[in-house]
């Protein structure tokens, strides 16, 4: 049996930091296209190799003029001949003489002999002979010298240099144009641009090899076998997009089983090609985990553990590196740098984004991110686990004042929407061990584009609600059941709790809460197409040897079903214990309305309590036991809020919301 390796000594989450900082992830400098540019860094000064603009131009629609002319048309106006027309991009085909003008374009290339541009809104075209004195000439001068006898008054003097950009105004040959270090943002590709760069020499991007490991993984698109324990893999896109979104070149490597030949060899292929070796899972303190031992044995570790929660399991080190084969070849390959992050989603993108994101960022140049902050009430207690720093993910909620309530969002590390349902996370420290209710927090905000939901509900997950939020405008809803939606409402956090089957909201402490409407839903056993066992209702469940799938203890299905049995019960004089206890799977809870008829459909249980709209989706049988109603409770201080008021009116014409789904009316 192979030694086990402990987390003895739990770095500080500071000296985690400084270790993957001092990695090398350096990949050098190269040339891009001009078009591709956009968010790189560049590695070095561009300087300007031509004037811009490389001649004088006009600023402004109008008349290019001597200006010394137009001395005194404040005044009184001056009228001049129009000896021509010059228009951006084509070479001026007329000179100015003392007294003349020419029509311009913005842009266009001033003419020889014009020092200004007279702004057309300033000006006036005269038809036929001169109108008034001035430069141009007294009245009835013929104007030979003008353009098809074009004259044109002028009503205001500038001075030299007035309306035009100067050759090399802009930017002057030679000048230094952009420095090290600059991100290419649209603006700076624009400079660039006009100084007709094609190509940019910018800060390489690290390539950084992804590789996921277990036995268990599959994927996405890929059949999972869920009686082997197999799931998809999350990590390997997960983390690729946030290494992109750190300024690295992902490559994402085929995930490795639990093989310490193929792990080596997988693992020293992306170190000869990537500057960043990351992989998930395989890190902890197990028989089977043997990553560490690779990096050991072919590299250097320079951390095993971390003290934080979520990530504790993570390592830092280097990996590969070897001189050349043989004596011609003294190239020395120093390996690359390696981090192993967790395999649970949330602690693997938690580890990320807190030590190796920055470190990325820092080898493409790239500033650290925009980041954002907002201070908070606590709207639950939250306990939290003394000894560790806990990076507690949470959401957000502003009450009908606008004021911010944060609450905890931890379904697990495993549990992959933790993240998406959060906004933020609380930077708890080490010696704390509960956050109270009301208690003052700060939230590290994911980005500074993140905004609290304009709704938040809790309660039973619905086919009907789910259509209903969807017309609303961000929205979140936390699928916690009846019992966990009444809860919470009790404790003043959603806006709304949608709660399925009987309930007294006196004895549940929601008395004063708001009735915003809602629906009916048919419930029952869902069965095989066909209802091969002949299932007739409950009965059969516990008379007869069905295998059966529950829901859980908050689900309103299960009170509504606890309730029928409880009525057979008392119908037979038996204890109600004993028929519970007669159902072969009464205790095998699924979390969501659709799971138990998912079981059904894969041959794994005989009946499976849901809906009839569920069977109808899924091809199956149902059989029909009771009808229960379900309800949008609003909380009595949400009342005003504008997203409430939007939910009660879509509540009134619940109808539209309920076409088409087998056993839903409007209540």
């Amino acid at each position: 049996m192979s030694e086990r390796k402990e987390f003895r000594d739990l770095a500080d989450p500071e000296r985690a930091r400084e270790v993957v900082a001092s990695l090398d992830l350096s990949a050098g400098a190269e040339r891009v296209a001009l078009e591709d540019a956009r968010g790189r860094v560049l590695a070095e000064r561009v300087d300007a190799t031509l004037d811009v603009p490389g001649f004088d131009r006009a600023a402004m629609d109008g008349y290019a003029v001597r200006a010394t002319d137009t001395y005194g048309a404040d005044a009184d106006p001056v009228t001049l001949p129009v000896v021509g027309s010059v228009h951006a991009g084509e070479t001026p085909g007329v000179t100015l003489d003392d007294g003349q003008a020419a029509e311009i374009s913005t842009g266009a290339v001033m003419p020889a002999g014009a020092d200004a541009v007279v702004i057309v809104e300033r000006t006036e075209e005269l038809d036929g002979a001169a109108d008034g004195n001035g430069a141009g000439g007294s009245d009835g001068d013929s104007g030979d010298d003008a353009e098809g006898g074009r004259r044109v008054r002028i009503e205001t003097a500038v001075t030299p240099g007035e309306n035009v950009m100067l050759a090399g105004a802009d930017i002057a040959a030679g000048e230094r144009a952009l420095g090290p270090g600059t991100e290419l943002t649209p603006r700076e590709i624009g400079l660039l641009s006009a100084l007709g760069v094609d190509e940019v020499p910018v800060r390489a991007e690290p390539r950084v090899a992804i590789v996921s490991t277990g036995d268990e993984l599959v994927r996405p698109g890929d059949d999972l076998d869920h009686r082997a324990g197999q799931i998809h893999d999350v990590n390997s896109y997960a983390v690729a997009t946030a290494v992109e979104e750190a300024g690295g070149e992902p490559v994402v490597y085929p995930h490795v089983g639990d093989d310490t030949a193929a792990m080596e060899e997988t693992l020293l292929d992306a170190a000869a090609d990537c500057d960043l070796v990351l992989t998930s899972g395989s890190t902890s303190a197990s028989a089977v985990d043997m990553v560490y031992r690779v990096v050991e044995d072919r590299g250097e570790l320079l951390l095993h553990g971390v003290a934080i929660k979520p990530g504790k399991p993570m390592l830092v080190g280097r990996i590969g590196g070897e001189s050349g084969d043989s004596e011609s070849d003294e190239t020395v390959r120093d390996g690359a740098a390696y981090v192993g992050l967790p395999g649970y989603p949330v602690s693997a993108l938690t580890i990320f984004r807190t030590f190796v994101a920055p470190a990325i960022r820092s080898s493409a140049g790239l500033p650290e991110p925009r980041t954002a902050s907002i201070d908070g009430e606590m709207a639950v207690a939250e306990r939290t686990e003394e000894g560790r720093r806990r990076l507690l993910a949470v959401g957000l909620v502003e009450d009908e004042a606008g004021e911010t309530l944060v609450y905890p969002v931890d379904k697990g590390s495993g549990a992959t929407t933790t993240l998406t349902a959060a906004d933020g996370v609380v930077d708890v420290p080490a010696d704390t061990n509960r956050l109270s209710a009301g208690e003052r927090v700060t939230v590290d905000l994911f980005s500074p584009d993140v905004r609290p939901p304009t709704l938040l509900g809790v309660g039973e997950d619905d086919p009907a609600l789910s259509r209903v939020l969807d017309r609303l405008d961000r929205p979140r809803y936390l699928a916690r059941g009846s019992r966990g939606g009444l809860r919470e409402l009790r404790d003043g956090l959603p806006d709304v709790a949608v709660v399925a089957g009987p309930f007294d909201a006196d004895e549940e402490g929601v008395a004063d809460a708001a009735d915003l409407g809602g629906w009916s839903r048919e419930w029952g056993l869902v069965v095989p197409a066909g209802n091969p066992e002949g299932v007739t209702g409950p009965a059969d469940l516990v008379d007869r040897d069905l295998s059966f799938v529950n829901r859980g203890t908050e689900s309103g299905l299960r009170t509504s079903l606890s309730n029928a049995l409880a009525d057979l019960a008392d119908d037979r004089g038996v204890d109600r214990q004993a028929v519970t206890e007669s159902i072969s799977g009464f205790d095998r809870a699924a979390r969501a309305f659709e799971s138990p008829a998912r079981s059904v459909a894969a041959g794994d249980a005989d009946a499976g309590l849901g809906l009839r709209a569920t069977a109808a989706k899924l091809g199956l049988g149902f059989v029909p036991v009771g009808s229960q109603s379900v309800r949008v409770l609003a909380n009595p201080d949400r009342l005003e809020k504008a997203s409430v008021r939007e939910l009660d009116g879509l509540l009134e014409d619940v109808s539209r919301v309920l076409d088409g789904l087998d056993g839903f009316e409007r209540r």
